[in-house]
């Protein structure tokens, strides 16, 4: 009988996880099924239940619910804990337990394409559940200075301490920088024809990372070329916490090798449906 995994979130039309938990699926052998579990926020709590009673092996969790799920469940890891948000759950002795794999897909991310944070000044915006990762990775990694952008500064001083943050229109008056990071949803499919930032801003830095991965080339980073900057979007490090999500689910080890695999392949399936 096949183990059921899925991903829980608000509306997931646009979502790869399928297609790469099922390459990962088809290379290791393993026997499951990774389900769509679109729901309300007030759900939540009822989706967290239902799915230990259905016996659930494990499932992600996108935007906008990372923090927000958290109240519903039975225990945290270290790094979930100190992150503060979490993007996958397992299910184990009828207990949800809440991990943060973001930050090594994260992680994973900036090695492949030889992206060093350390010393760095970098700018994140948007101030969601993913932004919490992003930040305990460079605190890590010793970035000189992060610098958050919101839309919303007083609130996002309620949710996140110790940061500076500031607003877009106070961005507009920074000087040079190293790294910008897209961390909000603004130029995701469908809503392509959107960038959370314009040219002007784009050419204060080196390099653009879009943690969106659809589209592959976002408004934001078609801009950011053409200003000439770096540019990295988001699905290397989607592959790269899927399959540390798979590796807490079934309690093994996958290969460096096996990530770039998957990766090349999900790049492959997306280019050739955009042809």
């Amino acid at each position: 009988m096949k183990s059921l995994y899925g991903l829980i979130g608000e509306k997931l039309g646009h979502s790869f996880s399928p297609q790469i938990h099922g390459e990962i699926f088809k290379k290791l052998n393993i026997s499951g099924y990774y389900h769509l579990f679109e729901m309300d926020k007030g759900d939540l709590k009822d989706g967290i239940k239902g799915m230990k009673a259905l016996k659930i092996k494990g499932v992600n969790v996108t935007i906008p619910y990372k923090i927000d799920v958290m109240s519903f469940l039975d225990d945290l890891s270290i790094e979930a804990e100190k992150i503060g948000a979490i993007n996958t759950i397992c299910f184990q002795d009828n207990k949800a337990i809440g991990y943060n794999t973001d930050y090594y897909g994260f992680g994973m991310m900036l090695k492949r394409y030889g992206i060093n944070v350390k010393n760095k000044s970098v700018v994140v915006l948007g101030t969601g559940g993913v932004t919490k990762a992003v930040l305990q990775y460079l605190s890590d990694e010793e970035s000189k200075e992060v610098v958050l952008v919101s839309r919303n500064v007083d609130r996002a001083k309620d949710k996140i301490k110790g940061y500076t943050i500031v607003s877009y229109e106070e961005l507009k008056n920074f000087s040079k920088r190293d790294i910008v990071i897209n961390a909000t949803p603004c130029g995701m499919y469908p809503k392509v024809d959107y960038a959370p930032v314009g040219k002007d801003i784009l050419s204060k830095f080196n390099i653009a990372i879009d943690l969106i991965y659809n589209p592959e080339k976002t408004l934001f980073l078609k801009w950011a070329i053409e200003e000439g900057l770096k540019v990295v979007n988001g699905l290397y490090m989607l592959v790269g916490q899927a399959i540390k999500a798979q590796e807490l689910w079934n309690n093994m080890q996958i290969q460096d090798s096996i990530v770039e695999e998957i990766y090349k392949e999900i790049s492959n399936k997306i280019s050739k449906t955009k042809k």
